[in-house]
């Protein structure tokens, strides 16, 4: 079976978006301070098609995460362009060419086709819920890793519903103080870590996830 992970950024509190969240400011007040870990490391600059960049472990790490992901889910508002019907001129934040290469199937209620970008990314958008996204996105994997792209919501049902087999935290040494804490309502899942990667500004650690506790 198709392993489904997970990788996403929180605070030391728990938060893994700021309060106020917004299409001004997705990731709520304060929420970027979270990615900035990323942004200067050479594996972010090649997924975005770009060259240079920092080596290190950060970008190992980030590396190593998309080595071998071969579908993606995302919940709507990870993909952005505003609750309800579609406005189809929203291709997403990442412009013409998105950085999965690969097909990416978005949790929403609003029906719209099949998006088809350069790179090898299309974008499927899902109506039937959670279960019917990982299951069309473990079929397009080929066998290859699903990886759960966000936000924190769709991650916590994913753990809930004991899908998840893997799931990585960077955790950033902030605090929001308010905003969408990651775990809230994910139950008591089993979660075994098997790797911890530390630098400067963030501390990776890879859990393995197991059955619910109890």
């Amino acid at each position: 079976m198709t392993a489904i992970t997970a990788s996403i950024s929180i605070a030391l509190d728990g938060f893994a978006a700021g309060p106020n969240q917004s299409l001004e400011h997705p990731l709520g007040e304060g929420g970027m301070r979270l990615h900035q870990w990323v942004f200067p490391t050479r594996a972010f600059n090649e997924m975005h098609g770009r060259e240079g960049g920092e080596d290190g472990p950060d970008s190992d790490v980030l590396a190593r995460a998309a080595a071998d992901v071969g579908a993606y889910v995302m919940g709507r508002k990870i993909f952005g362009g505003g609750s309800g019907p579609w406005d189809t001129s929203w291709i997403g934040w990442w412009g013409e060419e998105p950085p999965f290469h690969a097909p990416v199937f978005v949790l929403t209620h609003h029906e719209r086709e099949p998006l088809q970008l350069a790179g090898g990314t299309t974008f499927t958008f899902v109506t039937a819920g959670l279960d019917a996204a990982l299951e069309q996105a473990q079929a397009a994997a080929g066998g290859r890793e699903v990886k759960i792209a966000g936000g924190a919501s769709t991650i916590r049902q994913t753990l809930a519903a004991g899908r998840l087999d893997e799931l990585q935290l960077h955790v950033v040494p902030v605090l929001l103080g308010a905003g969408e804490r990651l775990l809230d309502g994910a139950g008591d899942p089993l979660l075994e870590p098997v790797e911890v990667v530390a630098s400067p500004g963030v501390t990776h650690i890879r859990y393995r996830v197991g059955a619910a506790a109890g």
